[in-house]
């Protein structure tokens, strides 16, 4: 019998969601490793990639347009006072 290949679409999987759980699963290990090492850069950036990670695993869309959303959204309330939290 011949292997018939599918193509994403028909496979039912969208990959803009797996990439996304990917690089949540990625920013947590950041994230963990930046705390062990005691390099604030490298957590907050563990961080960063949590977020896209998770926009594009929940909304599907690409890593791209996670990344420019959340540098759009970061622009946007760079004045928040954080401090009364």
């Amino acid at each position: 019998m011949p292997v018939r290949w599918t193509t994403k679409k028909e496979a039912g999987m969208n990959w803009d969601r797996f990439e996304g759980n990917c690089k949540l699963v990625g920013g947590k290990a950041k994230e963990q490793l930046g705390r062990l090492t005691h390099d604030l850069q490298l957590e907050i950036a563990g961080r960063r990639d949590q977020l896209v990670g998770n926009n594009q695993e929940r909304y599907g869309i690409a890593k791209e347009e996670a990344a420019r959303q959340l540098k759009e959204f970061i622009a946007r309330n760079r004045n928040w006072d954080f401090s009364n939290r």
